[in-house]
């Protein structure tokens, strides 16, 4: 609920305050006192575009700023998703500059339009008789439906089934569309994975088989150089070995002069043993080595695949050859696989669809049951507010396709004549008719769900005094589940309030100003009376402010 408004530099406004209560509060004042002003003050706090033209100086700065109570509105949600502060007691502020920029603040963060005016929707609904538009929406329609058929738990699941039925479907579409382009790759990946897999790709492959290949075909270069390196070591007269044999007996036997020559005797026996060794190595080298062209042309073959299909690919190593060979696998297997993977999606899209119409069965059930109840109510009502002969034809046919909110087509039909058409309401009823038929359906609504701050705006223009003081009744009535606020020029009405504000207009310093005020019991009397009466109030006019206020 609106507990508190504050405008500063606005329209004709140079500074007001004021306090609200919950319940019934009346908004009078005559014509061109400034109430549209005040509403337009209000609108802007609901995320209204503002301009330059709504400052009063043009040299400072509006503020708006409107304080809610929000305990019992459910929005943490909103909260959440727009990624506001949360607080019970919500303050919402609007900043027109003197530059024409416009700020929005929720608990003092800065927030969009966008966002506030979803917020906005949430808090209050202002109606006048020209604000009709809401009511012949079908949204609506069925929104008023579904809250006399409690509807509100199963709604939200199946909303929450039909976003993950919408998930699975476009998972599908991908999967299709997936499939119609791998189809025209599968032969050519095919193919690719096929040289691969034939070329038998071993990690290291490679340089081990350019080693064999060096050695293969240059075998009588390096026979020629062990042949060489054998008679090195082991010619009688020259060779290494045989020179290292001399020089480790002479040591051998200088050992027996002195010990200082052992050392030089360790060394060169450790020289011969190992070239003893190389010598020995060399010869088994000699003996295995064997020219073999056939091994020479196979490993020729063999690495001219390895860098073609290194070029093919732009690979830089074999191991990178086999990273490309499992990605075709893993292509060509999940192309091959498709049919299986999109036979299960259709599957899980059967499972769901049969859980929706489930769901949405159950929703058009709980709509069809509340029907007769809701058009009794509304003819009822409309009846006691001067459509007599109101009759509404509202059906719910159960369709085929997902809607937003199940499965059903809604008709929601209305004469207003006895013997007359029924017609869609925004073709069938007058703007005052469709005005009393909005108050109809928002006092059958409060009774159901928490409905935000409602603000009638004249409705009652045009109605008899008689009406008048129905309409009033069913507004008071409202008041005792939400806060209603009715700006009227009708005394019956005005008299029915708990609360009681005037919006006037006053000369200060030659300037005109507009202020609202809060009246006492003295001062009602005078308001309804002047109402019933004008200015000039007669006694019986007073008497008879008395008699509507008790």
């Amino acid at each position: 609920m609106l507990t508190s408004l504050s405008i500063k530099n606005y329209a004709l406004i140079d500074k007001l305050y004021v306090e609200f209560n919950d319940g019934f509060s009346i908004i009078t004042g005559e014509t061109g006192a400034g109430k549209s002003i005040l509403l337009g003050g209000l609108s802007l706090i609901l995320g209204k575009r503002a301009d330059l033209s709504s400052l009063k100086n043009t040299e400072e700065k509006c503020v708006i700023e409107a304080v809610f109570n929000i305990s019992n509105y459910k929005l943490q949600a909103l909260f959440k998703a727009e990624d506001f502060d949360y607080e019970a007691q919500t303050i919402i502020r609007r900043e027109i500059l003197p530059s024409g920029k416009s700020r929005a603040f929720v608990n003092d963060s800065p927030v969009n339009l966008n966002s506030l005016q979803l917020l906005g929707e949430r808090l209050i609904d202002i109606h006048s008789q020209h604000e009709t538009l809401q009511l012949t929406s079908n949204e609506f329609q069925f929104q008023v439906i579904d809250a006399l058929a409690k509807n509100e738990d199963t709604l939200q699941t199946y909303k929450l089934e039909l976003k993950s039925y919408k998930k699975l479907k476009k998972e599908l579409q991908e999967l299709l569309d997936f499939q119609a382009d791998a189809i025209k790759e599968h032969d050519y990946n095919s193919f690719l994975l096929s040289e691969l897999v034939e070329a038998n790709l071993v990690d290291g492959e490679l340089e081990l088989l350019e080693e064999e290949y060096e050695t293969l075909n240059n075998i009588e270069g390096i026979k020629e150089k062990l042949s060489e390196a054998y008679q090195i070591l082991n010619e009688e007269q020259i060779g290494i070995l045989p020179a290292l044999t001399t020089l480790k007996n002479t040591f051998q036997k200088l050992t027996s002069y002195s010990l200082k020559y052992e050392d030089l005797f360790n060394r060169v026996n450790s020289s011969l043993i190992d070239m003893d060794d190389v010598f020995k190595e060399v010869d088994v080298l000699q003996d295995h080595l064997e020219a073999d062209p056939n091994r020479l042309s196979v490993i020729d073959a063999k690495l001219r695949v390895l860098h073609n299909l290194m070029q093919k690919h732009v690979a830089e190593s074999v191991l990178d050859l086999i990273k490309i060979k499992i990605q075709l696998e893993e292509k060509v297997s999940f192309t091959e696989n498709l049919d299986d993977s999109i036979q299960k999606k259709r599957l899980e899209i059967e499972t769901k669809e049969a859980e929706l119409n489930t769901i949405s069965e159950d929703i058009h059930n709980n709509r069809t049951a509340v029907i007769p109840k809701l058009t009794e109510q509304l003819e009822t009502i409309l009846g006691s507010l001067g459509i007599p002969n109101a009759q509404f034809k509202i059906d719910v046919v159960y369709g085929t396709a997902f809607f937003a909110n199940g499965k059903d087509d809604l008709s929601f039909l209305f004469s207003a004549n006895k013997g007359g058409n029924f017609n869609e309401l925004k073709k069938a009823a007058s703007g005052g008719e469709l005005s009393r038929i909005m108050l109809a359906i928002k006092s059958v609504l409060s009774k159901y769900i928490q409905l935000p701050t409602i603000m009638f705006d004249e409705i009652d223009t045009g109605v008899s005094g008689e009406i008048s003081n129905k309409m009033g009744d069913i507004m008071l009535q409202m008041s005792k589940t939400m806060q209603v606020f009715s700006i009227t020029h009708l005394p019956q009405i005005a008299a029915k309030g708990h609360s009681h504000f005037k919006v006037y207009k006053e000369d200060i310093n030659n300037v005109t100003q507009t202020n609202l005020v809060k009246l006492n019991h003295d001062e009602r009397i005078v308001e309804i009376a002047q109402m019933l009466g004008g200015l000039e109030m007669s006694s019986s006019a007073i008497a008879h402010a008395k008699e509507l206020l008790n």
